[in-house]
C-alpha cells in the first residue's frame, strides 16, 4: 500500500497536476523566448487581485491576438489591449493593466532586447537575483515574481526547487514536508513543476480539506 505521503502526492497530481504554463500554451521546458515572454505576461496578470482562471483566459487572448513578444505587445494600441482584456475577464483592471503591459514590454525591450531570458543571464544563475530583477518589471511584484519562478523552474534548473512560503504552507497542511528540498525529493525532476502547481491549485480550488480527508489513513 502507498504511504500517506505517496498517496497525497499521487492524488495531488491526479486532481491538479497541470502547470499554468501548459494552460497558456507556453513550452517553458524548451526555454524559448516566446514561451518565457508568455510566462512573463501571465505572471503580470496573475499577480493582480483577480481569479487565476481570468488571468489564464486573458493571457491566452492576448497571445492569440498575435502579441507574442515584447515588441508586438508594446506596439499594439492601448485601446486594442484594453478591449482584449475587457472581453476576457479583466473588466475591472483592463485600463490600468493595459498600461502596465506596455510599460513592462518597453522595459523588456530596453533592458533585455525583449527577451526575458536576458534577465536570467544578468542574474548570473542566482534565484534571489532573478526574483529581484523580475520585480523591476512594471506590474510584477513579489507575488508575480513567485508565480513566474514557480513555473520557470520547468526550464531553469538553478531554480529547482522553487516553493514560496504559500506553497510550503499548503504542503504542510496536507502532511507533506515543509522543506522545499524534501518536497522536491518526492517526485522526479520533470514532475516537480506539476506538483508545485498542484499545491497552488488545491488551495485556489478549496480542495485542501477534501484531499486530506480522502488520503488519510492510507498506509
Amino acid at each position: 500500500m502507498a504511504t500517506d505521503t505517496e498517496a497525497v502526492v499521487a492524488e495531488l497530481l491526479d486532481r491538479h497536476g497541470r502547470t499554468f504554463a501548459e494552460e497558456i500554451g507556453a513550452d517553458v521546458p524548451a526555454d524559448t523566448a516566446e514561451a518565457m515572454f508568455a510566462l512573463t505576461v501571465f505572471a503580470l496578470l496573475a499577480g493582480a487581485p483577480i481569479r487565476t482562471s481570468a488571468a489564464v483566459r486573458a493571457c491566452r487572448a492576448l497571445l492569440d491576438a498575435g502579441w507574442t513578444d515584447a515588441a508586438s505587445m508594446a506596439e499594439a494600441t492601448w485601446e486594442e489591449r484594453t478591449r482584449v482584456l475587457n472581453r476576457n475577464g479583466y473588466a475591472r483592471y483592463d485600463e490600468s493593466t493595459s498600461r502596465r503591459l506596455e510599460d513592462a514590454c518597453r522595459y523588456l525591450s530596453d533592458t533585455y532586447d525583449g527577451d526575458v531570458r536576458g534577465l536570467r543571464r544578468a542574474a548570473d544563475g542566482s534565484p534571489e537575483r532573478e526574483r529581484a530583477l523580475l520585480q523591476r518589471i512594471k506590474g510584477i511584484g513579489p507575488v508575480g515574481a513567485d508565480i513566474f519562478l514557480r513555473e520557470a523552474q520547468a526550464g531553469w534548473d538553478e531554480l529547482v526547487p522553487y516553493l514560496d512560503e504559500r506553497v510550503r504552507h499548503t504542503a504542510r497542511e496536507l502532511g507533506l514536508p515543509g522543506s522545499a528540498t524534501r518536497v522536491a525529493d518526492l517526485v522526479e525532476r520533470a514532475d516537480l513543476p506539476r506538483l508545485v502547481a498542484a499545491l497552488v491549485r488545491v488551495r485556489q480550488e478549496h480542495d485542501v480539506a477534501d484531499l486530506r480527508e480522502s488520503t488519510s489513513g492510507m498506509s
